[in-house]
């Protein structure tokens, strides 16, 4: 089992920036394959960017390509997600995930956090 907790969201205007942490417990972090998902009201849950185990590996979605950033620290059992630009269409409730194994870019994922709230006014 792993858990995962995530923070950092809230309310920012339009160009502003937040970060995103997911922390982990249970399992060995270091060996798993992290993404980070959204959902916004009435759309279905969506794919943002994940990170191999390593940290050598990056995947981003097109749309926030060049904004945001995925970053790890295994020796904190920590996964962050940082936000710079941000637009009204990033309104969304974000979800880190964990699996084993190679990264994917699908909701092919083992553990799911509880979600963090962010909020992009115009």
């Amino acid at each position: 089992q792993v858990q995962l907790v995530e923070s950092g969201g809230g309310l920012v205007q339009a160009g502003g920036s937040l970060r995103l942490s997911c922390a982990a417990s249970g399992r060995t972090f270091s060996r798993y394959a992290i993404g980070w998902f959204r959902q916004a009201p009435g759309k279905e849950r969506e794919f943002v960017t994940a990170i191999n185990w390593t940290g050598g590996r990056t995947y981003y979605a097109d749309s926030v390509k060049g904004r945001f950033t995925i970053s790890r620290d295994n020796a904190k059992n920590t996964v962050y997600l940082q936000m710079n630009s941000l637009k009204p269409e990033d309104t969304a409730v974000y979800y880190c995930a964990v699996r084993s194994g190679v990264v994917v870019l699908t909701n092919s994922y083992d553990y799911w956090g509880q979600g963090t709230q962010v909020t992009v006014s115009s």
